[in-house]
């Protein structure tokens, strides 16, 4: 799925594209896809896109909100008119892109006054919910979500680091409801440029170990807003090209068998830690076997996790 440098991006190019349209109409062609309805925000206007994590809420001039969660498969596809060479497409990229639409994939339809928002699903695990704007923030989905980097301070994530003690930090940094944005990309980029192995028990690390993390996600996730999110098969942005935040940023993920950018020492390796591929240079994120036992991966060496 996006992760939150991805729905930042996403967030921004619509709103260059939809903000002031009103919605015409909605067709909702599967109702899993949709909860709420669809009549209350007919002729509403989009004021504001705004973001709290990973989902999406278009604000509208009634008091009314929608939130919007790709999940896994989501995609929001813009048409200018139906026009395929003015289509702005975000999410899972697949051959809808660039395909005539609606198609089987379809699950929603935003019509609007001068284009046409088109909301894919293939799995069908993203939704667009109804909310009264004042509502938002008291959404269960919403109200879970824990402070991002930016706004955590040390104490607060080595606060919430001794009450997971003998879990992995990856697993906890991994949790939205301890932090909220890091996926499995940024979560390996983080702990490597922290100089922290993944499977590190959280309950070992100190407070200046807490800041170095807030500080390094801040950076890698920064880079990739400014770049437009990751180059995976699984995020285009909002104007249809790719992200390139892989390409120009990244140090470990999908780097195994390189050269570490950091040392030269040693080739990068892909493990598995709390049940997800993880990238490690094993020279500059040593793992001491007091840090090591307890934690998810308990019990196991690193060659019995490795894959």
């Amino acid at each position: 799925m996006p992760e939150l440098p991805e729905v930042e991006t996403i967030k921004r190019g619509l709103s260059k594209l939809t903000i002031k349209q009103k919605i015409k109409n909605i067709k909702v062609l599967c109702e899993k896809s949709f909860i709420g309805n669809p009549e209350t925000v007919k002729d509403a206007t989009i004021t504001k896109i705004r973001r709290f994590g990973k989902a999406l809420v278009i604000d509208l001039d009634n008091q009314k909100s929608l939130m919007i969660h790709l999940r896994m498969t989501g995609q929001l596809i813009y048409d200018d008119k139906g026009e395929k060479n003015k289509r702005y497409a975000a999410g899972h990229p697949s051959e809808n892109f660039i395909a005539e639409l609606p198609n089987k994939q379809t699950r929603v339809i935003l019509e609007l006054e001068n284009g046409t928002i088109y909301f894919n699903d293939q799995r069908k695990f993203g939704f667009i919910k109804i909310l009264a704007t004042k509502e938002v923030n008291k959404d269960p989905f919403i109200k879970k979500l824990a402070k991002e980097p930016w706004q955590m301070t040390p104490e607060e994530l080595y606060e919430k680091l001794q009450r997971h003690q003998k879990s992995c930090i990856k697993a906890v940094i991994l949790d939205q409801t301890i932090i909220t944005g890091l996926g499995n990309i940024y979560a390996d980029e983080t702990l490597f440029l922290s100089k922290i192995h993944p499977s590190t028990k959280a309950g070992t690390l100190t407070k200046k170990d807490a800041g170095t993390i807030l500080n390094m996600a801040d950076k890698v996730m920064n880079l990739s807003i400014a770049s437009g999110g990751s180059t995976l098969k699984d995020y285009v942005k909002a104007d249809g090209t790719r992200g390139d935040y892989l390409d120009k940023f990244a140090k470990v993920f999908n780097k195994q068998g390189q050269p570490c950018p950091a040392c030269g020492k040693a080739k990068i390796e892909k493990i598995k830690v709390a049940g997800r591929g993880t990238h490690i240079c094993p020279n500059c994120q040593p793992l001491t076997g007091d840090r090591f036992e307890g934690g998810r991966e308990s019990g196991r060496t690193r060659q019995e996790v490795s894959i």
